[in-house]
């Protein structure tokens, strides 16, 4: 696959965690002028280390020092478990910067009150943050009702699904049921046989 950088918004975003992480750039530094590619599938996003700790959308056609990749269905996993996020992943290439992207991507946090403070000031960035953590607690709160209220009405009102122990216990039965019927047809085989 050929490496195809994404708009410059992905470094963008990063160079604004690193820039209030020395002891992160300080990590990269030693990488300097390696390019890491996260192939996710439908596309590849190409980021080169700069000099200085900071990162840059890798020249199209770079080679990649390390590429991760990562499957689209595995995101939501990554998302919600950041210090398992490489188990989910795929490496090929360079494993000691691999492994450096591995301790930023779980110790880099954007401190979202501080840049809301800037444009609001403090109190309202407090407040502001607040708000989305807690709507986002409500959202996720709901979702996970909903899925119980659903699976619940799918296997007590109208049983559209089963549980796993009922599966199990109908599999068993069927088994057991074929093998009486076999048993039962050696037996009218043999009675026949007697017969004639």
């Amino acid at each position: 696959m050929t490496l195809s950088p994404l708009p410059h918004v992905a470094p963008a975003a990063i160079n604004h965690l690193l820039a209030s992480e020395s002891w992160a750039r300080t990590r990269l530094i030693a990488h300097a002028g390696k390019v890491a590619c996260f192939d996710l599938g439908l596309f590849a996003l190409a980021l080169q280390i700069e000099p200085d700790g900071y990162v840059s959308a890798a020249a199209e056609g770079a080679v990649a020092s390390v590429t991760i990749r990562i499957k689209p269905a595995d995101l939501p996993l990554i998302l919600a478990n950041r210090t398992r996020a490489f188990s989910f992943v795929s490496i090929d290439g360079d494993a000691d910067l691999a492994n450096t992207i591995s301790q930023l991507s779980q110790s880099l946090r954007w401190e979202a009150e501080a840049d809301l403070s800037r444009l609001v000031g403090d109190v309202a960035a407090v407040r502001l943050v607040a708000g989305a953590k807690s709507l986002v607690q409500t959202i996720t709160s709901t979702q996970q009702k909903l899925a119980e209220t659903t699976a619940e009405y799918f296997l007590e009102e109208n049983p559209m699904l089963m549980r796993p122990q009922a599966v199990r216990e109908f599999a068993t039965d069927v088994a057991r049921l074929r093998d009486d019927v076999e048993r039962m047809a050696k037996r009218i085989a043999r009675l026949k046989g007697r017969a004639q």
